[in-house]
């Protein structure tokens, strides 16, 4: 058999899984709206106010820039694994890639990125 087979076989087994127990629960499932169950709920508490809000662009830039070095560090890891086998040329272009996330780090920094309020 050719190895599409058997990820069509796969494929069709996922769907038929999801379709199955999918249709099931909405068999199944107790289905008894009413007002208050239809609200929005938030922790217990009255909603209040607007459910739409603005917040200060520094917020998305914040956690942008966490994100952005966050993946970035992931990429440390498969280095550190192969380390030995490098030699000097790996060390250097991770001196290099290393060197790159401190300048973006000081100019995130001076531009007042990383400051929360």
């Amino acid at each position: 058999m050719s190895p599409y087979v058997d990820v069509a076989v796969f494929l069709i087994t996922a769907v038929l899984f999801v379709s199955v127990t999918w249709g099931l629960s909405s068999l199944l499932r107790p289905h008894h709206p009413y007002a208050r169950k239809l609200t929005t709920y938030e922790c217990g508490q009255e909603p209040v106010g607007e459910a739409q809000t603005r917040f200060h662009i520094r917020y998305y830039i914040f956690a942008l820039v966490f994100v952005i070095f966050d993946v970035e560090t992931v990429f440390l890891y498969p280095w550190g694994v192969v380390f030995q086998s490098l030699g000097w040329a790996g060390l250097i272009e991770m001196a290099v890639f290393i060197g790159v996330l401190v300048v973006g780090l000081v100019y995130a920094w001076k531009r007042r990125v990383l400051h929360w309020t």
